[in-house]
């Protein structure tokens, strides 16, 4: 995965960035501004920022044209400075631009010490050990259950989103953009999202979602593993089911990096983390919601991630990924969507009924 250094400074237009920065945080030492893809986002892009004041980090959408409901910089923006004083760990906002700057809108949020976890190995003695391992996973599905008991008019978000109706949008949404963003047909695809629209289980109280709840979109403690610093990437979050989290989280830490290597992390695949159901059944312990249909919204998933997976794949197509690279993505579309027919058979079916990918 590569970028060149013109292309960073193309896309976020330093020679007025710099001087913006020095204005909105009262420091000169701004001006001279350098920038440095992150690289691994799949989505919107991620630069590192660095002067003589110190290091910031800016967001902004892909180069070129993009979805409608895409990449959504002001509900970011929103949703993290509403959570700023939560129990939910995010970054503090220092500036959004709605277009000004970079024709498209963007913001620079502080840089949170600690590690983002990708690939399929750990940093030298990162959670080394059992123990460390399974308080890394406790801390995730403890996050994430701290973000659904947040009352969204506490914090300002009461119309954040619309609950009512949340998952049979969802499902709109997502055939909507696979139909966008599909160059060839995968029927497994359109079958996995007939089979979901046919029979919606009924949903629990609304909460705030994430979207895209997983290991590499949170920058972990470096010193302890089991504590989150930040939960990053909120261009999907809503108001909404939030079994969605749920079972958008056991995708990838169950199954994703199988389905998917080049762009999910397998490090949840090492021994000693905590499985699928542990996480599954301690999260539940924390909200006060049953499971029961857990499997219908692994299957939701598993249909979420092969269409973000096809808009991955033609961005990359479209140079719109800052010059990163992630090969050809085609099977991986459609063994995700297999894979999730799988869960929706085994959805209320008696026990131990499972797709074939728990087994691999």
């Amino acid at each position: 995965m590569t970028s060149t250094a013109g292309d960073a400074r193309s896309l976020t237009r330093t020679e007025a960035l710099g001087p913006l920065l020095s204005r909105v945080t009262g420091d000169d030492r701004w001006r001279q501004v350098e920038v440095e893809l992150i690289t691994g986002g799949k989505s919107n892009l991620t630069y590192l920022l660095r002067s003589p004041a110190g290091e910031l980090i800016l967001r902004r959408p892909p180069s070129g044209d993009v979805l409608a409901t895409a990449h959504d910089m002001n509900r970011e923006v929103r949703v993290q400075r509403a959570l700023a004083h939560t129990a939910v760990p995010v970054p503090d906002v220092i500036l959004y631009d709605d277009g000004d700057l970079l024709g498209v809108p963007c913001y620079v949020m502080a840089k949170v010490d600690g590690l983002v976890l990708r690939g399929s190995a750990l940093p030298p003695g990162f959670a080394a050990t059992g123990a460390e391992r399974a308080a890394l996973g406790h801390a995730l599905a403890d996050c994430l259950a701290e973000l659904h008991a947040v009352d969204p008019a506490a914090v300002g978000l009461a119309d954040f989103g619309r609950p009512s109706g949340f998952v049979e949008r969802q499902i709109r949404r997502w055939r909507a953009q696979w139909e966008a963003s599909a160059d060839a047909p995968v029927p497994a695809v359109d079958e996995l999202a007939s089979r979901l629209a046919a029979n919606i289980p009924v949903s629990p109280a609304a909460a705030i979602v994430h979207g895209d709840y997983r290991v590499d979109n949170c920058i972990v403690d470096a010193g302890d593993p089991g504590r989150l610093a930040a939960v990053l990437d909120w261009e999907l979050s809503s108001l909404g089911d939030p079994l969605t989290d749920l079972g958008l989280f056991l995708f990838y830490w169950e199954s994703g990096s199988r389905v998917a290597p080049a762009i999910v992390s397998s490090i949840p695949d090492l021994p000693g983390f905590p499985s699928g159901a542990e996480i599954a059944q301690r999260w539940s312990d924390r909200t006060g919601i049953p499971l029961d249909d857990v499997d219908w919204f692994r299957a939701f998933a598993h249909f979420k991630f092969a269409v973000i997976t096809q808009g991955i794949k033609a961005r990359v197509n479209a140079d719109a990924m800052g010059g990163q690279d992630f090969g050809d993505l085609t099977r991986a579309v459609s063994d995700t969507a297999e894979a999730g027919l799988g869960w929706h058979r085994a959805w209320r079916s008696p026990r131990p009924a499972a797709p074939a990918e728990r087994n691999p």
